[in-house]
């Protein structure tokens, strides 16, 4: 074995031993470290001098420690406001048991926080289906929108395309507005919420010390305009009618199901749907939520 294969063996040893999520002295005894290198408590300072002042195993723990200290760090960065909600310790401690469930496997640290939102959802306590959202699903939704703004910002944006604008709707005869379907810009997402966590997340930003919200239904519309990820607030009607919309409907069969959706009387939401349409398009395409549209 020449000496760049020797070392080629140690590197993978090492690495298998110090990201261990169960620790160094479960990390030396894995199958995987001991494929490479077969050492065990008894003869680990036979490969790993001790120091003066550390044992093998705790000089390897130092480079464990810091390898792991590394990864809370970016996982505080990917979500900034659940960590100013937890506290810098008790996120930590989430932070650390979750990447002992979901070890890093990727050679990217922009996939370590993949599952994390599936983490704490499966973490949550049970409830009732009946039970006012708590505090814990407070942090999953925190946790969701944080992801989300995460997602949509790398994801692809409409920077370089051209969106459709108020005029192009004014110039559609209004006998074919309801045959309408509209193609949503690739960044889009609708999501509902059971906490106002938007508004949480800009205080934080703001460097403010917002208090945890009550529980509130909350429909938001997120996208990527100029580089920035954008939320816009929806009502539940308003909310329903663009889900109609992305998933292919035209535009009277969105209304209709939009109205059939609400737990209570159609009069009312039927009255603000003619009310309010024009200036609703008119204020979404500004938004550039749309990216082209076809007319029946």
């Amino acid at each position: 074995m020449t000496a760049e294969q020797k070392l080629s063996v140690v590197q993978r040893w090492m690495q298998a031993v110090i990201t261990n999520p169960e620790g160094i002295v479960d990390g030396v005894a894995s199958e995987v470290a001991q494929q490479e290198i077969a050492l065990d408590s008894t003869t680990i300072e036979s490969f790993i001098l001790p120091s003066k002042n550390c044992s093998s195993i705790e000089r390897l723990s130092v480079y464990g420690n810091a390898y792991f200290a590394r990864l809370i760090e970016c996982l505080a960065g990917e979500f900034p406001t659940l960590e100013h909600a937890l506290g810098e310790e008790l996120f930590g401690d989430f932070a650390l048991t979750y990447l002992q469930d979901y070890p890093s496997t990727s050679y990217t640290l922009g996939n370590l926080a993949n599952h994390f939102v599936n983490f704490l959802v499966k973490s949550r306590p049970p409830r009732d289906a009946e039970e006012e959202p708590q505090w814990p699903d407070f942090l999953i939704d925190l946790s969701r929108i944080e992801s989300i703004y995460s997602v949509i910002f790398d994801g692809p944006g409409e920077e370089n395309f051209e969106l459709i604008s108020a005029v192009d709707l004014q110039q559609i005869p209004t006998e074919k507005w309801g045959g309408i379907r509209f193609n949503f810009a690739d960044s889009y997402r609708l999501e509902l919420f059971d906490f106002p966590v938007h508004e949480y997340v800009t205080a934080v930003r703001k460097e403010e010390s917002p208090e945890v919200p009550s529980p509130q239904k909350t429909w938001l519309a997120i996208s990527r305009r100029d580089f920035i990820v954008r939320r816009q607030s929806l009502s539940q009607l308003q909310f329903n009618l663009l889900k109609a919309l992305v998933e292919g409907a035209t535009l009277s069969e969105s209304i209709e199901q939009s109205l059939q959706a609400v737990a209570h009387g159609e009069t009312a939401e039927f009255d603000e749907i003619a009310t309010n349409l024009q200036s609703w398009f008119a204020n979404w395409t500004a938004a550039g939520w749309f990216h082209s549209l076809q007319c029946e």
